[in-house]
């Protein structure tokens, strides 16, 4: 059995992923000690509120560096909601904020105006890398958005999915090697979300490659 390390840094939906981490059959643990994230066979990084005070939160705990490390690693890493914000470079929400910098891109707001911000509701995923381990067995389904901000990745390479709000695409999905973020909650994207949190707990698992 996989062990998920959940790191708990003091923003995350945490209860809700371990959950449904658990019922996928892997072992969830959540915690904040260093030794215990890097021994585990994957690592997810979750998020809810400012970029800013996560950050913060990562710099003040140290766990910034050892999500980074596990990284260097080669562990599988995945960042949900705010989660995968944090893995890129900068941030605008609320003043200009460093992040963990394993992807390049810039975290920005919807601009609004003749659609509503927050982006809130069920939208069709659009895979554009459908050779991505994170899309074995599936189609295209719908997951559940809830955000303000979105993420401007400059590596086309690393966007694997994205959906339509405000008339253009935003960034759904990334991944880079081992380094994974969706911006929804797979946890509570039905079904298919769930199917896609099952596939990258079997790069955990190591029943498939990264």
């Amino acid at each position: 059995m996989a062990t998920i390390a959940i790191v708990d840094y003091g923003m995350g939906n945490l209860h809700s992923v371990a959950k449904a981490v658990e019922r996928l059959g892997s072992e969830a643990l959540v915690t904040s000690d260093a030794a215990a994230i890097l021994a585990a066979d994957a690592v997810i990084l979750p998020g809810v509120g400012a970029f800013g005070d996560a950050m913060a939160c990562l710099r003040d705990t140290g766990l910034g560096a050892v999500v980074a490390q596990a990284a260097a690693n080669a562990k599988p890493l995945l960042g949900i909601c705010l989660g995968m914000q944090l893995l890129f470079t900068r941030s605008e929400e609320y003043g200009d904020h460093e992040g963990l910098g394993l992807l390049p891109g810039r975290v920005v707001r919807f601009q609004g105006g003749t659609y509503k911000v927050p982006h809130m509701g069920w939208n069709r995923l659009q895979v554009q890398q459908p050779a991505s381990p994170l899309f074995t067995g599936l189609e295209e389904g719908h997951v559940y958005f809830v955000h303000s901000y979105h993420v401007q990745p400059e590596q086309a390479s690393d966007l694997l999915a994205t959906t339509s709000y405000g008339g253009g695409p935003v960034t759904a999905i990334v991944g880079r090697g081992n380094v994974y973020g969706m911006q929804f909650h797979p946890e509570k994207s039905g079904e298919f979300g769930m199917q896609l949190l099952s596939n990258f707990l079997k790069l955990a698992a190591g029943t498939v490659q990264v």
